[in-house]
């Protein structure tokens, strides 16, 4: 079953499952279910996942697949920009072509339900509250191949009845001492800056720290996609809180929480202006609408739980 609702003994299909987000969907739904992950651990770690989940050291372009499953959680990515402005190709090849070739195994193996990763990165800089139908643009690689997995979903939709429900997730948060460890300096900037200030020292802020985001802990995007897969929805979905904070405050949050006075070091930001995403927020109401999903992890009790390790 699917968090207690749905079709019981439900066997599903994590790709990229060692990672962070993956791993945390694997394991919330491996106490009901008969989970697989399929992940070639070079941005997981087979130490995020329960003994009860079965990993395959495969990569997402890999043939043979273990697709004969009833759901699918696609969240295997190159996940950075600098990851594609290193390797366009590379990136190209794992972000759509190993999330087409995931989705084709599926279908020849009779699964129709998939639920992929996306971004908010192609909405650009929005201080509002911002709804799927809003423009969106392409400046990097990885947005490229973003967009380009959201077209394929489209296809296998429209000409073959499928249902792929992509997450258009926002800033996703846990720390250090969640699952989010072994990404390290590509983890989400409330990881680092926590684990910097922790250990004392100055945490590395780009410009002068005014940039905001929509800070979403992986619990609520865990249950965002548990609730899109049982709805069997379509389409492209927001998954983050409607509101942001700057790195600013990120950096006195924790301090507060911590009991520190760390105070941060702000170098120019190595990123092109021209691309660099200043502000997100997300309009989830079409969640919402859909599911009945709502986060349930406020931002100063998100800031506890990345400090309680300390």
């Amino acid at each position: 079953m699917l968090d207690g609702v749905g079709v019981e003994d439900t066997r599903v299909l994590v790709a990229g499952g060692a990672g962070f987000v993956g791993s945390n969907i694997a394991n919330h739904l491996a106490a009901d279910n008969e989970v697989l992950v399929v992940d070639d651990c070079y941005l997981g770690t087979p130490a995020n996942l329960d003994d009860s989940v079965e990993l395959y050291d495969r990569s997402v372009l890999a043939e043979d697949l273990p697709t004969d499953v009833d759901v699918v959680f696609h969240l295997a990515a190159l996940s950075s920009y600098a990851m594609h402005e290193g390797e366009p190709q590379r990136g190209a090849r794992v972000n759509v072509e190993g999330f087409v070739n995931v989705a084709e195994q599926a279908r020849k193996d009779g699964c129709d339900t998939i639920v992929y990763a996306s971004t908010s990165s192609i909405y650009g800089n929005r201080t509002e509250p911002t709804p799927e139908d809003a423009a969106v643009a392409v400046n990097t690689g990885y947005e490229a191949s973003k967009v380009a997995r959201e077209r394929y979903a489209e296809y296998f939709s429209n000409h073959y009845g499928m249902s792929l429900a992509g997450l258009r997730l926002f800033s996703v948060y846990q720390g250090y001492g969640g699952t989010e460890a072994h990404k390290g300096e590509y983890a989400n900037v409330i990881a680092q800056f926590a684990d910097d200030i922790a250990n004392g020292e100055a945490p590395v802020l780009y410009g002068d720290g005014t940039q905001t985001r929509d800070f979403t802990h992986v619990s609520d995007v865990v249950s965002a996609a548990v609730r899109a897969a049982e709805g069997g929805l379509t389409g492209v979905y927001n998954v983050g809180t409607g509101q942001s904070y700057s790195f600013n405050t990120v950096v006195e949050l924790l301090n507060d929480e911590l009991g520190t006075d760390v105070a941060p070091e702000y170098v120019e930001n190595p990123i092109p202006e021209s691309v660099y995403v200043h502000d997100t927020c997300a309009d989830f109401s079409k969640l919402r609408a859909a599911t009945g999903w709502e986060p349930e992890v406020l931002f100063e009790e998100g800031i506890k739980r990345v400090c309680s390790g300390y």
